[in-house]
Order: C-alpha cells, then sequence, then structure tokens
C-alpha cells in the first residue's frame, strides 16, 4: 500500500504550514479581532491548551483504523450505505472549504492590485491551476509545496523582523481588558483552523510512517505560531482598535515595510504568499476530496466530477456582495468547520470502539466451544 508516491512525516508538516497555515495566519484573524481585540492572541493560547487532547483522539483514531484508506476501511465497519453517507457528505463540506478559500483570495486580488480584472476570468484561471495541480499526484503537491513554502517562510521573518521599528507591544496590555468573554468568545475561531488537522487522516495510507502524538503536537505548536504571529503583530503595529477593523490584517502589515529611506512597497511579496498558499491549500483539499470519492490520478473524472461542481459552487459566492460574504465566513463557516470535523472525529471514535466491541465478542464466541464446557 505505501511505497512508491508515499510521502513522509516531514511532508505532513510541511502541508500542515500551508494547507492550514493560510487559513490561521489570513482568514481568521478579521472576526478574531474584531470579537476579541487586544486579547485576540489569548484565545489563540487558550485555544491551544484546550485542542491539545483532542489530538489523541486523531492517533486513536489513525492506530485503530491501521493507516488504511478510510473510503475503505468505513464500509468494512459500518456498510456501504453509512460510508457513502459520511463520505460524500464530508467531500462536499470539504468542497464548500475549498471555495471560501477561492473566492476569499480572489476578493482581496480583485480588491488590491487587479480591482478592473474579471473575477469570472480569474476564477476560471486559478480554478484550472489548481484542478491541475489535483490531476498529478500526493507525491507532486508536496513536492511543489516544498519549493514555495521555503520563499513563503523566508517572507514572513522578513515582515516580521523588518516591522520591529513600529511595534510598540505595551498595546497588548492590559491584559483580560474586558474580562474573560471576548477571549471565550474568540476560541472558536483558531480552533476551526486546528482542527483541519484531521485531514490528514483522509491521506493516512499515503504516508510512509505512523503518525504519533508529537507529529500531531508539533504541526499544533507551528499552527499556533503561524497564528500568533501575524495577531500579534496587527496588534503591536496598528492598535487593537484600528486591527480589527481592518479587511486583510496580515497583508496591511507590509504596508509598514520599509528598509532605510529608499526601499518601501514591498507588498507585492504578500501577493506570492497568498496566491501559492491558496494553491496549495485548494489544490490539496480537492485532492483529498478526489481521494474520497475514489477519482484520484484519473483526470478525465476530476475535471468532469470535481472542477465544474467546484466552479458552480463558486459562482455562487463570488456574486455576493462582499460584507454579506466576510458575515458568513465569520460568522457560520468557521464555526461550522470546527464542530464538523470535530463531531466527525467523535463519529469515528464511536465508530472504532463499537467494531472494536464486536470484533471482541465474535472472537470469544468462536472461542467458546473449544473450551472444553460439557
Amino acid at each position: 500500500m505505501k511505497g512508491v508516491g508515499s510521502i513522509s512525516i516531514l511532508h505532513v508538516v510541511f502541508l500542515a504550514m500551508t494547507v492550514i497555515g493560510l487559513k490561521n495566519h489570513v482568514t481568521i484573524m478579521p472576526p478574531l479581532l474584531e470579537v476579541a481585540e487586544r486579547d485576540s492572541w489569548l484565545s489563540v493560547l487558550f485555544t491551544t491548551i484546550i485542542m491539545f487532547p483532542w489530538l489523541f483522539l486523531l492517533v486513536y483514531i489513525h492506530r485503530k483504523s491501521n493507516q488504511e484508506p478510510l473510503k475503505d476501511w468505513l464500509p468494512k465497519k459500518i456498510g456501504n450505505v453509512g460510508s457513502k453517507i459520511v463520505i460524500y457528505t464530508t467531500a462536499i463540506f470539504l468542497i464548500i472549504i475549498a471555495a471560501f478559500t477561492m473566492i476569499e483570495t480572489l476578493q482581496w486580488i480583485n480588491t488590491t492590485f487587479l480591482p478592473k480584472t474579471p473575477k469570472l476570468i480569474l476564477l476560471v484561471i486559478y480554478i484550472a491551476l489548481c484542478i491541475l495541480l489535483v490531476t498529478t499526484s500526493l507525491q507532486t503537491i508536496v513536492i511543489v509545496n516544498v519549493f514555495v513554502l521555503l520563499a513563503v517562510v523566508v517572507f514572513g521573518f522578513f515582515v516580521a523582523f523588518t516591522n520591529l521599528q513600529v511595534k510598540d507591544y505595551d498595546l497588548l496590555r492590559p491584559y483580560f481588558e474586558h474580562g474573560f468573554q471576548p477571549v471565550i468568545n474568540g476560541l472558536i475561531y483558531p480552533a476551526s483552523g486546528f482542527s483541519e488537522l484531521i485531514l490528514f487522516l483522509f491521506i493516512q495510507h499515503q504516508i510512509k510512517d505512523r503518525l504519533r502524538w508529537h507529529h500531531f503536537a508539533i504541526m499544533l505548536l507551528i499552527l499556533t505560531g503561524l497564528t500568533m504571529g501575524p495577531l500579534v503583530g496587527a496588534i503591536t503595529e496598528f492598535g487593537p482598535a484600528e486591527a480589527s477593523k481592518q479587511r486583510y490584517p496580515a497583508y496591511e502589515e507590509w504596508g509598514l515595510v520599509t528598509i532605510g529611506r529608499y526601499v518601501e512597497h514591498l507588498d507585492f511579496l504578500s501577493i506570492y504568499q497568498w496566491l501559492t498558499g491558496t494553491f496549495i491549500r485548494v489544490g490539496f483539499i480537492l485532492y483529498v476530496v478526489s481521494d474520497l470519492l475514489g477519482m484520484a490520478g484519473d483526470q478525465r473524472r476530476i475535471w468532469k466530477m470535481l472542477a465544474f461542481p467546484f466552479l458552480f459552487i463558486c459562482l455562487p459566492l463570488m456574486l455576493l456582495n462582499e460584507h454579506i460574504f466576510l458575515q458568513l465566513k465569520g460568522n457560520y463557516i468557521l464555526t461550522a468547520t470546527f464542530i464538523f470535523f470535530f463531531l466527525l472525529s467523535i463519529f469515528l471514535m464511536i465508530v472504532v470502539v463499537m467494531t472494536g466491541k464486536k470484533a471482541k465478542k465474535s472472537k470469544a464466541v468462536d472461542q467458546d466451544p473449544e473450551s472444553g464446557d460439557p
């Protein structure tokens, strides 16, 4: 099952940095700053602590499923009908998540540097590029990711250290300025990103080695850092009030970058960060969908049965008013993402436990005639 085409644990960590890191670095920041403002970084810290025990649930499911493809493992445990309901529901939800990432990126492109370019043209081009990535293989995706991630990380550290000259860390105080309630209200947003670690269970059959708890812990800590960096940067550079009003705080931080008196306007580097991040995130999520539906490697089926449905889901989102889109994303989609993946992990755990008990009972029944009872 594993061998040629399999990926290493390090590749999984790099995928988490790009696929989930883009969401935590960009998508969750506006609603998180809006509800928690100055204490939003505390929401991230507490969420990391709260989510840590959940990682052991992922490890438990990963171990008990013997790294089998979930699309093959589920029918054995809950039957064809039940497994199809779970698989197709998950696939549809993943497509919706990918669509929101795509449209948010296109809105940013249209707002910042291509205001007169029709969104439909951008959408078709970007979807075509992402689908081309999906039609390759997981190994190709991780190789592309390694190349683009290097520059993304370098640029990230560059903007963080360059802007030290304008950061005022006193703006992080007072802690718990409005009590615990804003911090609690903000927990759901970083949790929405962290919960996407469950995605790696869907490609577990293509990972060379078994994922351990410390692998998930490392990914969680890296994602915490990727969330805290731009969040603390926005608060210390713009102040909590101004940062909470910004639509793209991570991008706005690039506008402050200057080197000496004559080198500035380096925000074009963030274009590379965001576009490559979206490319890998959407491509990977759609690859997971294609694998779940048994289409991985079949280019014709992917174009016919995945590309067009994805386009048709993106189109109505693109037509939404930007304010409505932001409200929909912040108030519903991010919350729904955490709830869906958390409930999915609980469901998979129940399947593991119940089928494990049945296996023990059937084994005991099989051994009973050999016990020598008259």
